[in-house]
């Protein structure tokens, strides 16, 4: 949004580095008070720009240590194919993302597992599954050079 201040962008800033930071030390830091420093936090909310509040977990202790982005092909990309296949990948809890793309696929699908087998069982029992799928090309995530959250203010 164009129209946001360097404070309310300074806020989004700090609140991407730590959402459970409080008003108090965010105003604090952009030379609010409190309460100031409150209502605009409600007005971001408000306007959508702030859509919600997370924890960022550690994968692998939660046996979701291996990333796995797949191409996804479909066979038909009129009609209602690609509604199809989007209301059935989302419900895949190892999905965390899917984006619609152009070039030699349709769809590029971030997926997290325990570890390779999982994945194999994963591939072969839902997403090979998915309505209309043709084929797909797997890139298995050996390392994460960079990986970040927030978005560049």
């Amino acid at each position: 949004m164009s129209t946001l201040s360097r404070t309310d962008r300074k806020i989004l800033a700090l609140l991407q580095k730590d959402g459970r930071m409080s008003v108090a030390e965010i105003g604090r830091q952009v030379g609010l008070t409190a309460s100031p420093c409150a209502e605009r936090i409600r007005r971001l909310e408000n306007q959508g720009v702030i859509t919600g509040y997370f924890a960022r977990l550690a994968p692998a202790k939660l046996d979701a240590g291996l990333v796995v982005f797949v191409q996804v092909a479909l066979q038909r990309t009129s009609g209602n194919a690609f509604k199809a296949f989007t209301d059935a990948i989302e419900i895949i809890p190892e999905v965390e993302e899917c984006h619609l793309v152009s070039g030699e696929f349709d769809f590029l699908v971030k997926a997290r597992v325990k570890d390779m087998t999982h994945y194999k069982n994963l591939l072969a029992g839902s997403l090979l599954q998915l309505p209309n799928v043709q084929e797909s090309k797997s890139y298995p995530v050996m390392e994460s050079v960079v990986q970040r959250s927030g978005i560049r203010l």
